[in-house]
């Protein structure tokens, strides 16, 4: 399967770089997997589309505010650090910039010197290992020293990182947002609940690897990054009964859905309280076991996750609403409009 079947024309300026002054002001496109059939709606009218007796799937990971920036300690250059991944204790997998200014033995002070990192190790793709050493919990100090690592695609300053969060984030870990979730406020989870819809909650801490481009012709060759997942007791509980008693698993963002799959396929499409890796692919050919539709983002061209909305919507299905929602101007990846496949 080519990785030019996925590919269409984006504008630019349709890249949104900033979130919209309300959370729920986006725009909704609802796109009938099965017939194609899309129409246009604002996201605070998301409750007219989901029934009682449903179940939404959210991922309540919290984004880390992983960039640093710091000086060496042998020659003052100054250095930006991103934390990937915690190894053990306080060892962290991390990017350098400039990647060739840090060896091993190399010491980096942030914040003068609330935190201190030595180089103990290097990784494939110019990445370091750095121990970090502080007073204190180390949460605390990287919320008081750390920036939110915003996709590439975004060139704006983040004067709220609050809204790089959503508002049920609880478990931190991440280093980029669930962004599909970014749309939802206490208020429409409220009415959601008043409804009789249910809502469960899942953790996928998404890692970089998310905004990776797919660098091979043929897409079957593509290997996902692995990122850590976990799901409780009462989560797979729920799940199995919202299934039993006939109702929709919908799954806000790619993360809940790559996470219920994950469980759902190696469980013979039952849901299971469990922890772990997963670096599942989802594309055209994938046989869906566990969520019946998903609320998401506007994709990159070309990238695993149109892939992903293929696979569950048809690509020709796929790209005809995103040829419609370039001629109407939607806004596109983290802080643009949403989709409801369903």
């Amino acid at each position: 399967m080519k990785l030019d079947l996925f590919d269409f024309h984006l504008p630019e300026e349709l890249i949104a770089q900033v979130p919209l002054k309300e959370r729920d002001a986006s725009r909704l496109m609802v796109l009938n997997k099965e017939t194609g059939h899309f129409e246009h709606d604002l996201f605070k009218n998301i409750l007219n589309y989901i029934q009682p007796g449903d179940c939404l799937v959210l991922n309540d990971t919290r984004v880390l505010p992983a960039r640093l920036w710091g000086v060496k300690d042998d020659t003052g250059a100054k250095v930006e650090i991103l934390l990937l991944k915690q190894r053990d204790g306080d060892v962290w997998e991390t990017l350098a910039k400039p990647a060739k200014r840090i060896k091993e033995g190399t010491v980096v002070t942030f914040g003068d010197g609330k935190l201190k990192a030595t180089c103990v190790g290097t990784l494939e793709h110019g990445g370091r290992l750095m121990e970090f050493s502080y007073e204190g919990i180390f949460l605390e100090v990287l919320e008081s020293l750390g920036e939110m690592p915003l996709p590439p695609y975004i060139k704006e300053q983040l004067d709220d990182r609050e809204r790089y969060q959503t508002v049920y984030s609880r478990e931190s870990g991440s280093a980029a947002a669930p962004t599909a979730g970014l749309h939802f406020t206490e208020e429409i989870l409220q009415q959601l609940k008043d409804k009789g819809v249910h809502i469960a909650f899942i953790t996928l801490h998404v890692g970089l690897g998310t905004f990776r481009p797919v660098n091979v012709d043929n897409i079957e060759e593509h290997e996902m990054h692995a990122e850590f997942y976990q799901m409780s007791e009462g989560t797979a509980e729920l799940l199995n009964q919202v299934r039993k008693q006939g109702g929709r698993i919908i799954s806000v963002g790619t993360t809940s859905t790559r996470t219920l799959e994950t469980i759902a396929s190696r469980h013979n499409g039952t849901f299971v309280a469990e922890s772990g890796w997963t670096d599942i692919f989802i594309y055209p050919g994938f046989e869906f076991k566990a969520i019946d539709g998903m609320i998401t983002n506007f994709h990159l061209p070309k990238s695993s996750l149109i892939m992903l909305i293929s696979a569950l919507a048809g690509r020709e299905n796929v790209l005809n609403a995103y040829e419609a929602a370039v001629k109407e101007k939607y806004r596109f990846f983290s802080f643009g409009d949403a989709m409801f496949i369903i």
